[in-house]
């Protein structure tokens, strides 16, 4: 279906934040955007406030003063819900209440022609509930932005049982012409990104309670070896934790239980301590004039070995660590080649070896199993890196028992490669390889479910959340075979249903594809 023509008229219900945003984005886009609030005087001050984003945006060069002008002169206040009878589409960014959203869209039904699309911005409530009681049920559909709207790309188009598929399929176009990047879903708890994105902050809370680390460390070893733009910590600071606690509790409601999505004893101590993050002065880290963000801790320098060589098996893919061994040569190594260790298993991942030391690419077992499994107690793990040709930061852990001097070896051979390096202790998986699996999991199972397509959920993570790289994306970089691996042997280490491999990626390893 096309989108809806330049000139078409956009009622936006809601002048907060995002409907002010909505309201910009529309007009800059060349509709004429109705805005309605119940309270005039917040539509009065969006709409003087969009008129001077618009003339940021000139100053900056990003938007014609003509351009700006004729947006500006799109927007208009409207005082009642009764002019917005002409509009072809409506909508909502009011407050996140069922029965609310219910009786704003029965009013509209009186007022909109048979035409006219209605639209909700919910992130979080069932679209077909919302849609249940109206009349024509089959023109709502969801159109969820991410805040703030004028910058983030990603729109989940969502459509509830009784969406009409040429109703979701002319929003999906008009959000394209507004020159944002849509997908589409189906009404299911948490849509897209607020159910796939449950591990990245989960994973990251169950390993500050089992003490991998603290959080400044974390947060580095995820933003410095995975790639993300923020760690799973500062992130929750920003969002608050009352917010991001309260949509774990909704996720984990809605699927009935699921233990996958279980809420954090920790974050909801962090809520009844009144913890919240930025908006009130303290979160994991602390704010205000004054506060020094703490910082992540790192292994002092140590000699750099003499001798490395490296061992290879099928499970992870080359290009996962040939970056790694490249990066190795290039600070002086000479890498030789020689087979796995007589006792390891015939899923081994690559591995380096030198002073004594074995060093394995996290599999999800503990170094310590590890060591175990192999008969070779000098056993060390380094975590997964988006790019170990240009990562800063590794992460390692050690068996406990691991020497002294194996280990440090192990230290200063990623330190002579310049990498910073960050002791983790022996937790199961790591940091960046058990939330990269987890999140690949989460994001098969949606795939898996119906409730949208595999490029969809990689669009959704990337333009939603702003990850490196989409999950399943990540999935087939370090290879379908190994993410399953380290989900079973999490599964097997913390005996949780939490863990559970999707049957999607058993399919795929199955039949040997990825995605």
């Amino acid at each position: 279906m096309a989108a809806l023509e330049q000139g078409s008229i956009v009622a936006v219900i809601g002048s907060g934040a995002m409907g002010a945003g909505i309201a910009q984005v529309a007009a800059a886009a060349g509709y004429t955007v109705k805005l309605f609030d119940t309270r005039p005087d917040a539509v009065d001050k969006a709409i003087a406030d969009i008129g001077k984003v618009y003339t940021t945006l000139v100053e900056k060069g990003r938007m014609s003063g003509e351009a700006a002008i004729a947006a500006r002169a799109r927007l208009h206040s409207v005082a009642t819900l009764k002019e917005v009878d002409d509009a072809a589409l409506v909508v909502e960014a009011i407050v996140e209440n069922l029965d609310v959203k219910r009786m704003l869209f029965a009013d509209l039904e009186n007022v909109v022609g048979d035409d006219c699309i209605l639209a909700t911005n919910t992130s979080s409530i069932s679209v077909t509930a919302i849609a249940a009681p109206l009349r024509r049920p089959q023109r709502l559909v969801g159109m969820h932005f991410f805040n703030p709207v004028p910058l983030m790309a990603l729109v989940e188009v969502i459509s509830g049982l009784a969406t009409d598929r040429d109703v979701a399929e002319t929003v999906y176009s008009t959000a394209t012409a507004w020159g944002k990047s849509p997908v589409h879903a189906k009404s299911t708890p948490g849509f897209i990104v607020n159910r796939v994105a449950r591990p990245f902050y989960a994973e990251g809370l169950r390993l500050l309670q089992e003490q991998a680390a603290d959080a400044p460390t974390l947060d580095a070893v995820m933003r410095d070896c995975g790639g993300f733009r923020m760690g799973p910590f500062e992130l929750m600071d920003l969002i608050g934790h009352d917010v991001n606690f309260s949509v774990t509790q909704s996720v984990f409601n809605a699927y009935f239980g699921d233990p996958r999505f279980t809420p954090s004893v920790l974050q909801q101590e962090m809520v009844n301590a009144g913890f919240f993050g930025r908006k009130s002065g303290r979160g994991f880290y602390q704010y205000g004039e004054g506060a020094a963000k703490a910082a992540a801790s790192q292994e002092a320098a140590h000699a750099r070995p003499e001798v490395v060589s490296i061992s290879i098996d099928a499970d992870v893919p080359d290009t996962v660590t040939h970056p790694l061994e490249q990066r190795l040569a290039g600070a002086g190594f000479t890498v030789g080649h020689r087979k796995p260790l007589p006792n390891a298993g015939e899923n081994e991942a690559p591995a380096f070896h030198c002073n004594g030391a074995a060093i394995f690419l996290t599999d999800g077992r503990s170094a310590t199993e590890r060591a175990s499994a192999n008969r070779h107690p000098d056993t060390v793990l380094f975590d997964l890196a988006l790019d170990y040709g240009k990562a800063t930061r590794i992460a390692l852990a050690r068996a406990d028992q691991c020497s002294d001097a194996a280990y440090n070896a192990a230290v200063g051979l990623f330190q002579a490669a310049g990498f910073v390096v960050t002791r983790l202790d022996d937790v199961p998986g790591m940091a960046v390889m058990r939330t990269v699996a987890m999140l690949a999991n989460e994001a098969a199972d949606a795939v898996n479910q119906g409730v949208c397509t595999a490029p969809a959920v990689d669009i959704a993570m990337q333009k939603g959340v702003n990850y490196p790289r989409g999950p399943l994306a990540w999935a087939n970089a370090v290879g379908v075979p190994h993410i399953v691996t380290v989900l079973a042997n999490l599964a097997a280490a913390y005996g949780e249903d939490r863990y559970r491999v999707s049957p999607l990626l058993r399919r795929k390893l199955a039949n040997g594809s990825g995605f």
